[in-house]
């Protein structure tokens, strides 16, 4: 049999680091099932040291997963400082997963069970329109459409879309780099349908969707035709279809 030895030096501290990531899951998961907890209940539980319990806490607390309170006086016992509870926030929550398209996916096809293709396309159109009102004032704000666009994708990023704009020959291209209803949409297109209807409102012109990451794409193009300044060129005919190919790149750019 082949001797192993010792692991090297190098090796040694993505050792440390694994074992810490797992330790730091056992106090993650033992908030979940039994939290709020003190350090010292914790400590007991998993066998550790409270040093080492309070160095996994303060790692978790600087990531945002956990938060803490005082402990109620009614479970106070003996003289000092009150205890000091620690809990999961909701992002320590996510640590464990949730099954919100799941539930997205089946409360449509309740609706389209109940309601037809129509409800489906009613509630999609109804969500688009909530968040286009929230950003049309800052969008028209700007005469320019160029100018729309871009402040357009600052507003889709800051609803979590990661949107950048690029201009491509006469036009600009939308690019929304991450789509938080990716995995709904892919089983109802409707909901893509309706996000590029209110993209031809608000900007108050036609737009073409070139790709959509529930399609399984890189990223959700939609190509915007040349701005109003460019009206000169009306005289060489109507601005050519973009490439189907032609769609923004995988990388992510802040909107200017």
């Amino acid at each position: 049999m082949k001797n192993v030895g010792p692991p090297s030096p190098a090796a040694q501290p993505a050792q440390r680091e694994h074992a810490d990531g797992r330790t730091r899951q056992g106090v993650a998961r033992l908030l979940l099932e039994r939290g709020p907890l003190t350090a010292a209940v914790i400590a007991d539980e998993l066998g550790l040291s409270p040093a080492a319990v309070r160095r996994h806490l303060d790692a978790l607390l600087a990531d945002g997963e956990v938060r803490t309170r005082e402990a109620s006086t009614k479970v106070q016992r003996g003289r000092g400082r009150p205890a000091k509870l620690f809990l999961l926030t909701e992002t320590g929550r996510g640590r464990f997963g949730h099954a919100y398209d799941d539930l997205a996916v089946a409360a449509l096809r309740f609706l389209a069970d109940a309601g037809g293709e129509q409800a489906v396309r009613a509630f999609a159109e109804q969500r688009m329109a909530t968040l286009v009102e929230r950003h049309r004032a800052s969008v028209l704000a700007n005469p320019d459409p160029n100018a729309r666009a871009r402040a357009l994708a600052l507003a889709l990023t800051h609803e979590g879309y990661a949107a950048s704009t690029r201009q491509v020959g006469a036009g600009e291209q939308l690019c929304q780099h991450h789509c938080p209803v990716a995995h709904v949409a892919a089983e109802f297109p409707q909901l893509c349908e309706a996000e590029t209807a209110a993209f031809a409102d608000l900007l108050g012109t036609h737009v073409q969707r070139l790709a959509t990451i529930a399609r399984g794409d890189a990223a959700c193009t939609t190509h915007l035709p040349a701005s109003t300044r460019e009206k000169h060129q009306k005289s060489q005919g109507p601005e050519a279809a973009p490439d189907a190919d032609e769609t923004c790149p995988d990388s992510f750019r802040e909107p200017v």
